[in-house]
């Protein structure tokens, strides 16, 4: 049975994810997605290979980390939730600073992006598969 909390607990989750970039708590990401072989992610930041849970969490970690004055904004969500598993779709705007510690620089970006993420209720709802791209401008 499908009931209003599991589409709130599914969108909470999704907005977990991307909080991490404003509160640097990163063990948030290891809370909320399946340490599972059978996780994965994609995104448009290079190596393009489909990655699995150890990698994918360096990865998110490091990103977060490397922009400060992160801000994000989901748009135009849609879940679809199919008995223990769940598919949200969304568009996606992040803002920050993007920061280079080495030659203590940085460069005001914006992301205007799309996003998939796949969940799976076993028993709660964990994350298992992310796809995140930028539109080109």
């Amino acid at each position: 049975m499908i009931t209003l909390s599991d589409r709130e607990e599914i969108i909470k989750i999704i907005e977990l994810f991307f909080e991490t970039g404003k509160t640097k708590d990163l063990s948030v990401l290891k809370d909320i997605q399946l340490n599972d072989s059978l996780f994965s992610s994609f995104s448009d930041v290079p190596p393009h290979d489909l990655k699995d849970y150890k990698t994918s969490i360096a990865l998110e970690e490091l990103r977060f980390v490397s922009i400060s004055d992160y801000d994000y904004e989901i748009v135009n969500p849609k879940i679809s939730i199919f008995s223990d598993t769940a598919i949200v779709a969304f568009e996606l705007i992040q803002k920050g600073m993007l920061v280079d510690n080495k030659a203590f620089t940085g460069e005001h970006i914006t992301i205007k992006g799309r996003g998939t993420f796949v969940l799976w209720k076993k028993p709660t709802w964990k994350i298992i598969h992310i796809h995140l791209s930028k539109i080109s401008n």
